[in-house]
């Protein structure tokens, strides 16, 4: 099977589309990868590249020895995914300490793969531990509505997710877990890479300070909804504020705990505190 063909590779590309069509990457702006299952390298292997050079991925991820990624290139934009996915996306190898990396496919006018790579690792080999091996997808994207609100709002776990929670009925339902935040850093580095995987210890949503935000799914679908959900919810809150800081009514705190019972999903009781 051509690589191109590949049922995973026209997810992954579909899904960057997706996102680009959400005016969520700008430029060369975001990321995204995926853990390949291993009858997926196999249906390809005989089209992957002749082993190269090792590099460092600036991280070790033991968990992650010997797995393939399908991730997008440092540099490259969202928007040309779709137009010519060989020359903005790789498949990468991870060695056999989780140390390092090398190219097997794609980014075939040079390039590295994103350089948020290192944290993109960290929390795949969190989010591997985590869900037993569920998760599979993160992507980060630069979040309008979301970026907005951490200039505005408290930056911590409790005040975000309960003020999306609030905004729509389905968001306790998509992210009962609630969401994480972190105040702003620099990005690309192993400090942010490790508070990040931190937060995905408990999270599947990491919200970065005036920068954007990483989700982690089972799959292409769950892990694009779930973005759209939070920035759905991001986009009601930031008209709500604009027309009145001061809200009339809202989804309270006993509305929530008799959603949990309807919809049978757990809402920590830390996000359901009462309001003045």
């Amino acid at each position: 099977m051509k690589i191109l063909d590949s049922k995973f590779v026209k997810a992954f590309v579909k899904m960057a589309d997706d996102g680009f069509k959400q005016g969520w990457h700008e430029r060369n702006g975001g990321n995204l990868s995926y853990r390949i299952k291993a009858d997926e390298v196999e249906s390809i292997r005989s089209r992957l590249n002749a082993p190269g050079e090792w590099t460092s991925i600036g991280a070790g991820v033991p968990g992650l020895a010997g797995e393939f990624f399908l991730v997008t290139g440092s540099g490259k934009y969202f928007r040309n995914i779709i137009v010519d996915p060989e020359v903005c996306i790789a498949i990468i190898e991870l060695d056999e300490k989780g140390e390092n990396y090398r190219i097997r496919w794609g980014l075939v006018e040079g390039g590295t793969p994103t350089s948020e790579l290192p944290t993109h690792l960290m929390n795949h080999e969190v989010k591997k531990r985590v869900t037993e091996g569920k998760h599979r997808v993160i992507y980060h994207a630069h979040t309008t509505n979301v970026i907005a609100l951490t200039f505005v709002l408290p930056l911590t776990d409790e005040v975000f997710t309960r003020e999306l929670w609030e905004m729509a009925t389905e968001c306790p339902v998509v992210f009962p877990d609630g969401v994480g935040v972190i105040g702003w850093m620099v990005p690309g580095g192993r400090e942010i890479a490790v508070e990040t995987s931190r937060l995905m210890e408990k999270y599947d949503v990491a919200i970065w300070a005036h920068h954007g935000m990483f989700c982690s799914g089972e799959d292409f679908d769950l892990t694009f909804g779930l973005m759209h959900t939070v920035e759905k919810s991001a986009e009601i809150l930031t008209k709500v504020l604009a027309m009145n800081p001061a809200k009339l009514q809202t989804i309270t705190d006993e509305n929530f705990r008799d959603l949990a019972k309807a919809f049978r999903v757990n809402l920590p009781e830390r996000f359901l505190y009462k309001k003045d």
